[in-house]
């Protein structure tokens, strides 16, 4: 809690980018005249008829404008009112920059800009008026245009968004809300009389009352919106019983709103009732019901199509013949008709569910929807009864004739005709796809005809109107659909159906069947047919998802190909290309006013696609244009060093690498361009090498061969101008021996100008010439210079020039002649070069450069090839480069794009890490500071070495005086706000440089470009800071620094914050502030050193009557007064937090937000320098249509930077990886089903604005808010691109704990989508095939994968069944199992998931090469991926079947730091025991008690083929936990686990212990969901755990003591042998309870007659039965899961237990089942702990990759540190 500040003086008023409240100030910003004509135009009060007072926070009456105006009348606080002015100032003015030509005027207002913002904002709301059938409340003239009633409009839209608080969630309510109080506005503007009064109109909010808008509209809706959240108890309360937002939202797609709530708001309208029994307005729209039907109900087609195909197949199938010789037979072809009676049946059950599950949504006020659904279910029965009158006729009139005569086929002729009238609609709604636009005209108009026309089909509704996309893109993406379907169907039948055609004919023909138990039904074989089809059926219902993987791949390659995707993929690569790279800089980053005057032209894209094929391969050669002389080799270095500096303080090069990799300044008088070291390396030796084989040949021929590569030819002309320039400024101006050196260079010159070179000068001395240069150089590079050692180089080499280089000798008297030789006598020669040497000044930082550069071309060789040496260095400019030869938009200047914001949410993680973070030991020895070390050595040595040159005397220092470096050094390799931030401001550094660029003179660069080289490595530089005036030591480390701050005139500052604003929800902050938490005084630092940035908090204000006051609350650091300051506190109708936590955090932050786009980047992202400067280009992708739509969201591709970890993070990152590249360009092109999948997406911002926000926030059910963006995107007709030229850094968790609770919060997600409107309405409301590619990408992959599992299930039981039934034995001894066999094979079908592993492999094949893709495969299966990637189906099955059975979906915080600590036994059972381990060992009962009673199974070859695939899902399930656990196999940690987890089980603890302390408590939380579920999951929870009683059922009648009886009696008397086993149980736990504590002696007895009354009637029935001692174990494997299997359903029924004192013995129980299940999982961890080496094995596999790159990680595991500790 706080108290509010006190409200700030006015002359020291804070703002946010622009002081709008003093135009006069000195600001960069206010240089613009859009600035200043927008701020006019928004003052143009005039003659507005004055308010009736004017609180006290009033401008005077000629300072106030249109939004102060707006604030008097309709009570808006007076903080929203400043914050809405200055978004508006600043978008209009960006606008007007844009406006193109500019406008007339540059002071004014243009009325386009108003009008064009005034139809994009108000969009939605005048679609919203159309769909009502309402009149809008814009009242506007086209003949009149009056742009202050427009900005009045806009204004006043604004402010209601920028109050709404959680109604933003609500955008249709916000169009009611917008409505009426517009038509108040208008009846001011337009001077309506009240009639009540006589007096003018004033709106009924014009009270006086302090914040009116806020308590009068906003607090009731809000208020209304909490109370169904406290009775929806947290979300756990069914979602049916409460409104969520949408429910809230979707009351105002209909008129009643306006008959209901009125204007003034009635208070006392049933839209403010809940809960109890008042008449209240229920759910509106949609009402979500947890069931598995919700699939079959929302993806109704594409289960008709697969049933209907099936059953078509299995027809034809059965005749046994080729298919297409089955169907020339009529009788084939009739029974083929019966697909039309599982139509219409189908029909009839969507119906009923329409009607079951919508039942909620009837009422007196939905009557149409009521009738629809009756008659519906109405009409599907009758279509069912009129099929089968028909079909009956056929075969009667077939029977009758006793041939398909020609009545008989008029008979089926008459049925194909009431067939046609039945699929009329799908006839339809084909040629509605065939020409979309009409359906989209349909769909988008509000003509009552169509409404009547689509009334059957469909509820009308606001959104998922018009979603049909153009004719292009429906052809690409239906014919993808086409051949993946045709290629599934095609191998279902021949490979699936046909092979079981025979096999079951066979399986109903057996006769005389010998069952082994009590057989219910005579000698049908039919269940067992069914179970040998069932999975059959269940892989052919899922295959297509593997076969969407399979064709995804191959045409996301094709695509990415296309989109030139990897063609640079390593330095090697970059090198050939390097050349053309100026080019590609300037033509892609750099704006062009003639393209961009003419853009979207024919023929502008024409050149355009020509230019880029010109400078993608080199045609025409584009470098030779660019000489160093030129402008834009200047631009070029300025942006390639920036990028090659910021490597630097990113630490991924060192010093040294800087010097290789940039681009030095021409000095020296170089005629070339100077490029980069590394590409140089080796190409002047080559030259030399060739001037030594081509000795005779002419000039000509000999500098064509050099000039074949364009590197050899720059690297001979630069060492060339470089010696002489170096041999001239070393030698005294005016002595003889500078005269000399200058005369031979005229020489050489002049030979070389006339071609006479070659013939002059041998060729085989330059070799010496070159050794003695080497040494003179390095002589100069030494730190102290010897002179006279100088002195005599250069009398060695003039030696060399004089006696050994020229062909024509020449005595000394023609060497004075020719200025060669002093006039002296030849006595003085030895003394040449004595006294003319004068070497610069040991600081002269820029010489001594240019000579290491020249001894660097001189002497590299190949070994420059691994320069840089950093992998992610080298990964970062061989992107960047690539990215250039691919197609982009061009760049406008900056002044003219498009501005746009970042918004990152923050709750409580790590901003940097602290000094005891970096030090502290884990209970391995290990700290994080030493841990980074080890993993990111290259960065470790780099840092030090910056540090060193930065004043760092001893490496203590890097506690004391350097802490501050060090800590942001190991922030910036974890997942913290620190590194988000450093990444994100990357943006506003780029644009600051873009600017420059953009507005600098040629001087101005040529000039800074030769300022910079010089002053590089100077002691002090310029930083960046909040002005040009600010100036630091270069000593300090500052993640914005940047040398090129020299050359900005000031205005830079400026105009980057116009375009950019970076705001991190820090919801808690005030709070963290008050409690003087770490974290507040971190981001204080954060936003003390990024000027771009700003937070928004929640500010939590007692006003001392018990009551808290809620606010948003915008600061940000003022550099005057070195303190935070206070913005924006804009007050709220209550706490943020109604739904869930992270959108209703970006809610509320999003007011702050600036742009025409706003980013949404999460705490664990980066980004990159070098990409940021790409941010243009990505922002003008919003002008382009893809296909009939601009783009509303751009999806940005991710590179996921926690991959180098392990190997565990290595497969996260690879699956990930293919994911958002392959997965997401596919998604956009061809299948324009793009969503929006995590958070580096751009958002067309005032789009999202008014539709309700960049997320959905209702609990539970949008608890993966991100998705529900593009869902609701798509409905609302937007449109989701993928670009792949710029990319964004992120983070995934990297430990098997954190991998499962990401997968587990997916899965539950994608559980709570099956359930939701949004998922119903795009299965029905898109057309089929991107129905498909909807369904199969999103939860069908969820299901999909659950359905793998559950094959292996129906299998494995189908199996035990067979075996146990005597079933499987029968058919061995008729030696006619040829068609069991084939059966059999069925499952190897499931085999082709291998195939769902090829994205992964493709994309890399793609952007990395084939063998190195193929490589990387090979190596991750011997890394055991195949057992991860089973382990994570196994999660992903578990939530997402849970949770839409029972829900229990919850955020579940994974943490995101470094894992290398080992999980204790207990933590992973804890985690895994219910989705793995049970399951697991449940499977492999079933294995075990097959293997041992199935007589095909004796055959071990045919048992291991049959069941290699469940052994190894089993074995993955139980022991990955353990294999990606460090230390996992460690004999004393396995022991000490144990332990741990014995203690766990035993501890019982109180009230208040927690899950982690006690089993009891775990217990309880693990089946929390069983407590909320409701009917129909509980009924489906006691089926499914029914199967637990199979095992008792099969097992007794194979026991010797049923001496083969199968009568109904041997089961019935096991059931007794359990009751008495409960029984005794029972009295041991009675007689502990009553004697254990006192009367020992007591208890011990009972104990040793039960052992001896056991004893005893073993004896017996061994003396008079048949039974046998191995009976005992046997029984075991039928009694065990028949206990597990009374736990489970006394769980469901845990309430009636609870009553009847039966619980405890419950409990018990199971307390003993997970000690079993414990020991199990354990025992196979002891026995490879105790195997020797396995240890060392298991940590080679975890982290294989640190290993190939020589880190130490075993020093790590075992804490055994060989560094200095730091």
């Amino acid at each position: 809690m706080s108290r509010r500040p006190p409200p700030p003086e006015a002359d020291h008023q804070p703002y946010n980018i622009i002081p709008i409240h003093n135009l006069l100030s000195d600001h960069p910003s206010l240089r613009f005249p859009e600035v200043r004509a927008a701020v006019n135009g928004l003052r143009a009060v005039g003659s507005l008829r004055k308010p009736p007072f004017a609180p006290r926070w009033m401008p005077h009456p000629d300072d106030y404008d249109l939004l102060d105006w707006l604030a008097v009348f309709f009570g808006f606080q007076p903080d929203n009112v400043r914050n809405q002015r200055e978004h508006l100032v600043l978008h209009l003015s960006n606008l007007q920059m844009r406006l193109s030509p500019p406008p007339d005027s540059i002071d004014s207002l243009d009325p386009s800009v108003v009008r064009k913002f005034r139809s994009s904002l108000l969009k939605n709301y005048s679609s919203w008026c159309s769909f009502l059938g309402i009149r809008s409340s814009l009242w506007l003239s086209d003949r009149r245009p009056d742009p202050r009633r427009e900005l009045l409009y806009v204004s006043l839209y604004l402010l209601i968004w920028g109050e709404a608080a959680n109604l933003r969630f609500m955008p249709e309510c916000l169009c009611y809300v917008f409505h009426n109080m517009a038509m108040e506005l208008n009846k001011i503007l337009e001077d309506y009389i009240d009639e009540n009064t006589g007096q003018p109109v004033v709106p009924w909010l014009c009270s006086g009352e302090r914040n009116a808008f806020l308590e009068r509209v906003v607090k009731p809706i809000y208020e209304a919106a909490r109370r169904e959240v406290e009775g929806s108890l947290n979300g756990t309360t069914p979602h049916k019983a409460w409104r969520n937002y949408d429910d809230l939202n979707e009351y105002f797609w209909s008129r009643r709103c306006f008959d209901k709530l009125r204007w003034p708001i009635d208070l006392g309208s049933n839209f403010f009732v809940s809960g109890g029994r008042g008449k209240k307005v229920g759910k509106t729209g949609f009402v979500e019901q947890r069931s598995f039907l919700n699939l079959l109900r929302s993806f109704d087609r594409l289960w008709v199509m697969l049933v209907l195909f099936l059953q078509a197949a299995i027809i034809v199938a059965w005749e046994g013949k080729d298919p297409w010789q089955s169907l020339r037979s009529r009788e084939v072809q009739v029974r083929v008709l019966t697909v039309f009676f599982t139509w219409s049946t189908m029909r009839f059950v969507q119906s009923l569910l329409d009607f079951g599950m919508q039942l909620k949504l009837i009422s007196r006020e939905t009557i149409g929807l009521t009738i629809r659904m009756v008659l519906k279910t109405i009409v599907a029965a009758v279509w069912i009864v009129v099929f089968s009158v028909f079909y009956a006729r056929i075969w009667a009139q077939k029977n009758a004739d006793r041939r398909w005569s020609k009545a008989a086929n008029d008979r089926v002729i008459n049925f194909l005709e009431v067939a046609l009238v039945f699929i009329v609609p799908e006839l339809l709604a084909l040629a509605l796809f065939i020409i979309p636009w009409i359906r989209n005209f349909v769909e988008g108009t509000n003509w009552r005809i169509f409404h009547l026309f689509t009334w059957w089909f469909q509820s009308r509704i606001f959104v998922g109107r018009g979603l049909r996309e153009g004719l292009v893109d429906n052809l690409k993406y239906s014919l993808f659909w086409i051949v993946l379907l045709a290629t599934k169907f095609t191998f279902s039948y021949f490979m699936q159906i046909k092979p079981m055609v025979n096999p079951t004919k066979e399986m109903l023909n057996l006769k005389n069947v010998t069952y082994e138990w009590h057989q219910f039904y005579g000698n049908s074989n039919r269940f067992a047919v069914g179970l040998l089809w069932l999975p059959v059926i269940l892989i052919y219902l899922m295959d297509i998802q593997i076969w969407y993987s399979i064709y995804s791949s191959i045409v996301g390659a094709a695509v990415g190909l296309f989109e030139h995707l990897g063609e640079i993929r390593n330095l090697q690569q970059l090198r050939l290309r390097f050349q053309f790279f100026a080019s590609a800089i300037q033509f892609n980053l750099m704006p062009e006013e003639q393209l961009l005057n003419a853009q979207g032209t024919l023929r502008s894209k024409f050149n355009d696609a020509i230019r880029r094929l010109k400078l993608r391969y080199g045609l025409g050669r584009p470098y030779k244009k660019l000489e160093s002389n030129q402008i834009e080799a200047h631009k070029f270095a300025l942006i390639w060093n920036e990028i090659i500096t910021i490597f630097r303080e990113e630490d991924i090069i060192s010093d040294r690498e800087v010097e290789l990799l940039e681009l030095p300044p021409n000095t020296w008088n170089v005629r070339v361009v100077r490029w980069p070291c590394f590409l140089l390396c080796n190409e002047l030796l080559l030259a030399l090498s060739q001037a030594k084989e081509l000795v005779d040949a002419p000039d000509k021929w000999l500098w064509y061969k050099i000039c074949k590569k364009e590197y050899r030819r720059c690297a001979v002309i630069e060492a060339y101008d470089c010696v002489k320039h170096l041999l001239l400024k070393i030698i005294k101006v005016n002595s003889k021996e500078h005269s000399i050196v200058t005369v031979y260079f005229q020489e050489v010159d002049h030979a070389i100008e006339t071609g006479s070179f070659t013939r002059t000068y041998k060729m085989d001395g330059l070799p010496k010439l070159h050794d003695q240069l080497i040494r003179l150089l390095q002589l100069l590079n030494k730190p102290k210079k010897d002179v006279q050692q100088v002195v005599n180089a250069l009398q060695a080499l003039y030696e060399i020039a004089i006696r050994d280089l020229l062909k024509e000798k020449r005595n000394a008297d023609e060497l004075i002649a020719d200025g060669l030789a002093p006039r002296n006598s030849s006595s003085t020669a030895g003394l040449l070069f004595e006294n003319a040497v004068l070497l610069p000044d040991p600081d002269d930082e820029k010489f001594y450069r240019q000579v290491r550069r020249l001894h660097t071309i001189l002497t590299s060789r190949d070994s420059m090839h691994s320069v840089p040496i950093n992998i992610e260095a080298r990964r970062r400019i061989a992107f960047f480069s690539n990215s250039l030869f691919m197609n982009m938009p061009h760049a406008p200047q900056v002044e003219k794009m498009r501005a746009f914001s970042v918004l990152t949410p923050y709750y409580n993680e790590e901003v940097l890490y602290s000094k005891e973070q970096l030090r502290n030991e884990n209970e391995d020895g290990i700290s994080i500071l030493y841990y980074l070390q080890t993993i990111y050595d290259d960065d470790w040595r780099n840092f030090l070495e910056r540090m060193r040159r930065e004043g760092m005397a001893s490496d203590s220092e890097i506690w004391t005086t350097k802490l501050s470096d060090l800590r942001m050094w190991a922030s910036y390799r974890g997942q913290t706000l620190g590194r988000t931030v450093r990444g994100m401001m990357y943006y506003y550094r780029a644009l600051k440089m873009l600017v420059f660029l953009d507005s600098a003179s040629e001087m101005d660069i040529r000039e800074g470009s030769i300022e910079l080289g010089s002053m590089r490595r100077d002691g002090s530089i310029k930083i960046e800071g909040l002005g040009p005036e600010r100036e630091l030591s270069s000593k300090s480390l500052s993640r914005t620094s940047s040398s090129v701050t020299n050359l900005f005139k000031g205005h830079e500052y400026g105009t980057a914050l116009m375009k950019y604003t970076y705001v991190v929800a820090c919801q808690i902050y005030g709070a963290q502030k008050a409690k003087k938490d770490p974290h507040a005084v971190e981001i204080l630092d954060l936003m003390k050193n990024n000027e771009a940035l700003r937070v928004a908090y929640v500010d939590e204000v007692s006003t001392g009557r018990d009551e808290t006051e809620f606010y948003s609350v915008l600061v940000k650091y003022d550099q005057k007064l070195e303190s935070e300051v206070e913005i924006y506190r804009v007050k709220l109708p209550g706490p943020v937090k109604l739904g869930e936590g992270k959108p209703e955090n970006q809610n509320h932050a999003f007011i702050f937000t600036r742009g025409d786009a706003v980013q949404t980047i999460d705490m664990n992202q980066d980004n990159y320098f070098e990409e940021a400067l790409k941010v243009r280009n990505l922002l003008e992708e919003f002008r382009a249509y893809y296909g009939v739509r601009k783009p509303t969201i751009l999806g940005v591709r991710e590179h996921i930077f926690t991959g180098s970890v392990s190997s565990l993070a290595w497969f996260m990152s690879a699956q990930e990886t293919s994911f958002v590249t392959l997965g997401q360009r596919v998604l956009a092109n061809p299948l324009k089903v793009r969503m929006h999948y995590g958070h580096p997406d751009v958002f067309d911002r005032f789009w999202f604005l008014t539709r309700g926000g960049i997320s959905k926030a209702s609990r539970v059910i949008n608890i993966s808010e991100d998705i529900f963006a593009g869902f609701n995107c798509t409905l609302r007709g937007g449109n989701v691109t993928h670009h792949e030229y710029i990319q964004v850094g992120k983070g995934r968790d990297v430990g098997l704990n954190q991998i499962s609770m990401f997968e587990a919060k997916v899965a539950s997600g994608n559980g709570e989508q099956v359930l939701s409107r949004d998922v119903y309405r795009l299965g029905h409301r898109l057309d089929f095939f991107r129905m498909l590619s909807f369904f199969y990408t999103t939860v069908g992959f969820f299901f999909n994968t659950m359905m793998v599992i559950l094959t292996v299930y129906a299998f494995l039981w189908g199996r035990l069944y067979l075996a146990l039934s005597g079933i499987e034995a029968y058919v061995a001894k008729s030696n006619n199992n040829r068609g069991l066999s084939t059966v059999l094979n069925q499952q190897f079908i499931i085999q082709l998931g291998l195939f769902t592993a090829l994205p992964m492999i493709i994309e890399n094949s793609l952007e990395l090469g084939f063998l190195q893709a193929i490589w990387d495969f090979i190596t991750m299966q011997l890394q055991l991926s195949s057992v991860f990637y089973t382990f994570s189906m196994g999660t992903r099955t578990h939530f997402f079947g849970r949770t839409i059975l029972h829900g229990g979906a919850k955020y579940r915080a994974t943490g995101r730091g470094f894992v290398v600590q080992h999980k204790s036994f207990a933590e992973n059972y804890r985690l895994y025991a219910r989705s793995h381990f049970v399951k697991a060992i449940e499977l492999g009962l079933i294995l075990t008690v097959y293997a041992s009673h199935s007589p095909i199974a004796k055959d071990t070859f045919v048992y291991i083929a049959l069941t290699i695939s469940s052994w190894f899902l089993v074995l993955s399930w139980i022991m990955a936990p353990f294999v990606f656990n460090p230390s996992g196999f460690d004999w004393l940690k396995t022991v000490y686990d144990f332990d741990e987890f014995m203690s766990w089980i035993w501890y019982r603890g109180g009230v208040f212990v927690k899950a982690e302390e006690s089993w009891e408590r775990w217990w309880y939380e693990e089946q929390d969901h069983l407590r909320t579920t409701g009917l129909w999951g509980r009924i489906m929870e006691v089926i499914l755990d029914l199967r637990f009683f199979f095992f008792q059922y099969g097992i007794v009648y194979q026991l010797s003591i049923a001496s083969g009886s199968t009568s109904i009696a041997v089961y019935l008397l096991s059931w007794v042998v359990v009751a008495v086993v409960f029984a005794v149980y029972a009295i041991i736990s009675y007689a502990r309870d009553k004697y254990a504590a006192r009367d020992h002696i007591y208890y011990r007895l009972v104990q040793f007659l039960v052992i001896i009354l056991g004893l005893l009637l073993i004896i017996t029935l061994l003396e008079f039965t048949n039974f046998k001692f191995i009976d005992i174990f046997t029984s075991m494997l039928a009694f065990i899961p028949t206990g597990w299997g009374i736990v489970s359903i006394a769980l469901v029924i845990r309430t009636t237990l609870q009553r009847v004192r039966l619980w405890n013995s419950v409990v018990a129980l199971a307390r003993v089942y997970d000690i079993m299940f414990g020991v199990i999982v354990m025992t196979p961890v002891a026995f490879l702990s105790w195997m020797p080496g396995f240890q060392s094995m298991q940590t080679r596999i975890l982290f294989n990759d640190a290993f190939t790159r020589g880190l130490r990680i075993f020093q790590i595991i075992a804490g055994k540190k060989s560094k200095v500790d730091l």
